[in-house]
């Protein structure tokens, strides 16, 4: 398995969602016990597995999985890794855990969107998790994972189930989508961008916002992102990403997306705004963010559409 120390017990791995380089989930080790922040989905659990092996690790020494929400790159892989962690708990959002404990819904609405076909491919099996088994973490709830403690906080905005993970001894926080997305080989002046990710359907701009500054008010050295990899200094980031946000609200004013039609118009003006912007290839634009994109176009029109009910 390749993954990366990122020091203070905390390591990075690739989910491998799709190709390389698109979904992190972190392993916290920590006085012989380990937590997963993030999963990927069921055909990241080998490597998880493997990366266990690799630091002499067993799999009942997995104390936690943590989805930061329940879109399935983030959580689509934690029926099978429960299955696999006989010791491991489920913390999850308020708003997620009926998915967790009965994934059925979940499951339809996602294979009406990609057929059962690319649905397996994709994600592959999604089994339930005992209700027993799951801890549902509040707004403040507190874990300790030996002696370490891991703290919740609520971060609507991108999606309504979505926590935050803060954790004191590394300085860092697991951002999940709510500090938008950044990789790492995608640079502007030779420095990291981040722009927000806006899927459908719980988009809110002025949450998001709200929950950006609540993060920064924990003075983070670092932000574990999901997409991808680490960001030091988030400070140096942060109002550039509040610019972005508020940048991708006045695309979707402009366009006043109703029809297919209006969210194709909408995505080609964040593409043409990004290239742009960053200095973006044609190439990177439609190799590399071409899904991001189009995912968030369709996130920004159902908010525009129904920003008013």
């Amino acid at each position: 398995m390749d993954y990366t120390d990122l020091g203070q017990g905390v390591y990075h791995l690739d989910a491998l969602y799709i190709q390389p380089g698109v979904a992190s989930l972190y392993g916290i080790v920590h006085n012989h016990e380990v937590a997963f922040i993030e999963t990927g989905t069921a055909h990241t659990l080998p490597h998880v597995q493997q990366f266990l092996t690799d630091l002499s690790l067993s799999p009942e020494q997995v104390k936690f999985v943590i989805p930061t929400h329940v879109h399935l790159d983030h959580a689509g892989g934690a029926g099978v890794m429960m299955q696999a962690f006989p010791e491991a708990r489920l913390v999850i959002h308020p708003r997620g855990a009926r998915h967790m404990i009965d994934p059925s819904k979940l499951v339809a609405a996602s294979k009406e969107v990609y057929g059962e076909k690319v649905f397996d491919q994709l994600y592959g099996v999604i089994p339930p998790i005992n209700q027993d088994r799951v801890i549902v973490a509040e707004h403040g709830h507190q874990l300790m994972l030996n002696d370490r403690k891991l703290t919740f906080v609520d971060t609507p905005g991108h999606a309504y189930h979505h926590f935050c993970v803060v954790d004191q001894l590394s300085a860092g926080i697991f951002t999940g989508d709510t500090f938008g997305l950044s990789y790492p080989n995608l640079l502007y002046e030779n420095s990291r961008f981040v722009i927000p990710t806006t899927t459908p359907t719980h988009f809110n701009p002025d949450l998001l916002h709200q929950s950006v500054d609540l993060l920064m008010s924990y003075q983070p050295q670092k932000m574990y992102m999901t997409h991808f990899s680490v960001l030091p200094d988030p400070a140096a980031f942060v109002d550039q990403y509040h610019e972005w946000i508020d940048h991708f609200v006045e695309l979707a004013e402009e366009v006043k997306p109703k029809e297919e039609s209006d969210l194709e118009i909408m995505i080609q003006k964040m593409g043409h705004k990004l290239a742009h912007s960053f200095d973006l290839s044609e190439h990177t634009i439609q190799n590399q963010l071409a899904m991001d994109i189009k995912l968030n176009c369709q996130g920004l029109a159902f908010w525009y559409q129904h920003r008013d009910g």
